[in-house]
């Protein structure tokens, strides 16, 4: 059987075998040189200038890196939210040792299955260093919190990140029984950045905030005490026919009628409202001056174009349930957990507080802070810490930071390797040696004599032992992980060691690039004829998406 002949274009480039693979090895290495630098406490910044010509200064991993590698960190930081950064340097780690041994010409497979072994293997030594915890401990959670975000900008204030995300992950926990608890960051905590003030001003709100005013506010209460709240997503004003409708009137009072008419329709639906006695009436949609006359008349104040998100959330702090249509409100619909109503102003917008809430499943986290580019970095590294508490709270188990697990694991595999059969062998104790990366950047962040530093750590781990000896990162001084408090949750690690083995294993695989493709001509048509573009065709170019 005679291999297929491929007809390119001049145009196209095309590699193939091992050059593939030393591309894509060295592509990889230099993201992962690149994140480098942002692992640990004494990590650099990076500055990145994205499409739009704006500028991000931060040293989140997630946000720097692009492409396959990206592909990476994004898994990382939807499934949990930290390690992103040691992902990239893990995988590209992983790929430069594979290097050696395509050059002696091993197939990729063959590496692939070793990785793949040592993956189990490794997460079988995680199994074994992981010490369970008490989620609700407070004092751990805090010091394990302030070890995973002791990397970002904001260490700087210590407790406050952390404190924030314990209190907003405790609040929205919901037990699914069989001690699991589900917490949802997305759904149900919503991070308000409003600019001034100082960082320290910031808490988590045990209620929720939304950026609105009462539709009518010197007639409506902007303080109600133990409100009773009716969450609606359906408008309380006059229907306008869908397309077009003509009425014919006859006579001069059938206008009148028809007025009437609405305003009784209108009327109806605020007295339907109004008999379960609400104090506070929210809708999603829009609310007519009448209806708002009618409310204000009774004492009860509204709002008006609430986003559904917003909405979903006051339901779930105050107990309401959300209504589409006026006539089926039943009494059990009203929120009544809510112990205050207020609406103030903070810098030059009105807020609606919804708080001190009975058992609220939702939570509003209110940052201040000077500028903008402030409150995004902390809102990051918010996020970060929040998704850390989530972490413990679905999976009480630590390991330990400042590289002793990847240096445990290492030690560990090593010891393995010597039992490992055939060719494999190598290619699994090379996998064993890559972990040994994050600490050595580490290290290297903090700018000690890395090889010194690195030999007494493989000397202190070399038979599996001191599972918790690592590198301090603030000093690069080497300590016992348990006493300096310097934790990583389980599933964060376990997730890393995956995510980056199994990338790392993909890329190897990929022994064929054809590049050079432009865009794409119909089927069966010819070569296209050279166009002559003109002034008109100029924008409507079509870009490929990059």
């Amino acid at each position: 059987m005679q291999a297929p002949v491929l007809v390119l274009k001049d145009s196209l480039k095309r590699e193939s075998g091992t050059k593939v693979h030393h591309t894509n090895i060295q592509a990889s290495k230099a993201v992962a040189d690149i994140i480098r630098t942002t692992l640990g406490p004494r990590s650099m910044l990076k500055m990145l200038l994205d499409a739009s010509g704006g500028i991000v200064v931060t040293n989140d991993g997630n946000a720097i890196l692009l492409q396959s590698m990206i592909e990476l960190s994004r898994t990382q930081d939807e499934e949990v939210g930290d390690g992103t950064t040691s992902v990239i340097v893990l995988a590209g780690e992983m790929l430069h040792v594979a290097e050696e041994f395509i050059n002696k010409s091993y197939h990729p497979t063959v590496i692939c299955r070793a990785y793949n072994k040592a993956l189990e293997d490794a997460l079988a030594a995680l199994d074994k260093i992981a010490m369970p915890i008490d989620a609700k401990d407070r004092p751990t959670m805090l010091g394990l919190l302030k070890s995973c975000i002791g990397t970002k900008f904001t260490s700087q204030f210590g407790d406050l990140i952390a404190d924030l995300a314990i209190d907003a992950t405790t609040i929205v926990g919901v037990d699914l029984g069989q001690g699991l608890r589900e917490v949802d960051i997305k759904k149900y905590i919503k991070v308000e950045k409003v600019p001034g003030g100082q960082l320290e001003d910031s808490k988590v709100l045990k209620g929720v905030m939304f950026n609105k005013d009462v539709v009518a506010p010197g007639k409506m209460r902007r303080k109600i005490v133990n409100p009773r709240i009716i969450l609606l997503d359906s408008p309380i004003e006059y229907k306008k026919g869908e397309n077009q409708t003509n009425a014919e009137l006859v006579k001069e009072e059938d206008w009148g009628v028809l007025l009437k008419m609405e305003e009784e329709y209108i009327e109806n639906l605020c007295m339907q409202i109004l008999k379960f006695k609400p104090d506070l009436v929210i809708t999603e949609k829009g609310l007519s001056d009448l209806a708002c006359h009618y409310f204000s008349k009774a004492g009860v104040s509204a709002i008006r174009r609430l986003r559904k998100t917003d909405n979903n959330r006051i339901a779930k702090a105050c107990g309401a349930v959300i209504v589409n249509r006026a006539d089926e409100l039943q009494e059990s619909d009203v929120g009544t957990g809510a112990g205050l109503f207020e609406v103030k102003k903070i810098g030059d917008e009105f807020f609606a507080f919804i708080v001190d809430c009975k058992d609220p499943k939702a939570c509003t986290v209110l940052l201040r802070g000077a500028s903008k580019d402030l409150l995004n970095e902390v809102e990051r590294n918010l996020q970060d810490a929040m998704s850390v508490a989530r972490n413990i709270i679905k999976n009480p188990k630590l390991v330990p930071g400042g590289g002793a697990t990847e240096l445990t694991v290492s030690a560990t595999l090593k010891q393995k390797s010597s039992s490992v059969e055939g060719i494999e062998k190598w290619p699994y104790e090379a996998a064993a040696i890559a972990f040994e990366a994050i600490p050595r950047t580490l290290a290297q962040n903090c700018g000690v004599n890395v090889i010194r530093t690195m030999t007494a750590l493989q000397g202190k781990h070399a038979n599996g032992e001191n599972a918790w000896i690592g590198i301090d990162g603030n000093t690069g001084a080497i300590t016992d992980m348990k006493e300096a408090k310097i934790w990583d949750a389980y599933n964060v690690k376990a997730q890393t060691f995956k995510t980056a083995i199994e990338a790392a294993c993909m890329l190897l695989r990929i022994d064929d690039i054809v590049s050079g493709i432009k865009k794409k001509q119909a089927p069966g048509a010819g070569p296209s004829k050279p166009t002559i573009e003109t002034e008109g065709d100029a924008d409507g170019e079509q870009i490929l998406p990059d």
